[in-house]
């Protein structure tokens, strides 16, 4: 694989086409043009060395089996990480911060009914730990996330259909905890 600019000099101003299956994560030029584009975003040396990596495992892993100009497209994945990250801080940040807990029990009439909700989200928040590893986080990407089912199946690695299997099985398991708990 072809890291290098395709406008440098030593290409006569050409676009080489790179192929798939000659990838290989080696261009220490590009690795540190992207650590430095990836620390410059998010102010964390270790986070950019970790989406650096996912960077160049998701180049390796691309369905594309022609490029242009790789070093463009190792920085879109990498842009795209990065607003992921930041995407998935923030929706954190914003399901557990304290602000959600009396909007939760805006409607209820007494502290009675506002225990009674907190109980709820707490038998919710249960269940969805109780669910296998990959089913959780296909729940996660939909329900909080709110990721569509084929932006979930391309960041998993999966099917549409193993997509659905999973928010059924997760929606399922939810509700009967709810029913048998709450």
């Amino acid at each position: 694989m072809d890291f290098s600019d395709p406008d440098a000099p030593h290409n006569n101003g050409q676009s080489k086409i790179v192929k798939h299956e000659d990838a290989a994560p080696d261009s220490a030029g590009h690795y540190r043009e992207l650590h430095n584009f990836a620390r410059s975003r998010t102010g964390d040396t270790v986070l950019a060395e970790d989406l650096v990596q996912e960077t160049y495992l998701r180049a390796v892993n691309s369905d594309s089996s022609e490029l242009r100009n790789m070093r463009a497209f190792l920085f879109r994945i990498l842009n795209n990480l990065v607003t992921d990250h930041f995407r998935k801080l923030r929706r954190t940040r914003e399901r557990f911060s304290t602000a959600e807990v009396p909007d939760i029990a805006a409607d209820t009439q007494n502290a009675e009914d506002q225990l009674i909700a907190r109980q709820r989200l707490k038998i919710l928040q249960e269940a969805i730990d109780e669910l296998p590893p990959r089913c959780r986080e296909c729940f996660i990407l939909r329900r909080f996330d709110e990721l569509s089912h084929a932006e979930i199946a391309t960041r998993m690695n999966i099917t549409r259909s193993a997509v659905e299997k999973h928010l059924a099985a997760a929606t399922a398991h939810c509700t009967r905890r709810m029913r048998e708990r709450g």
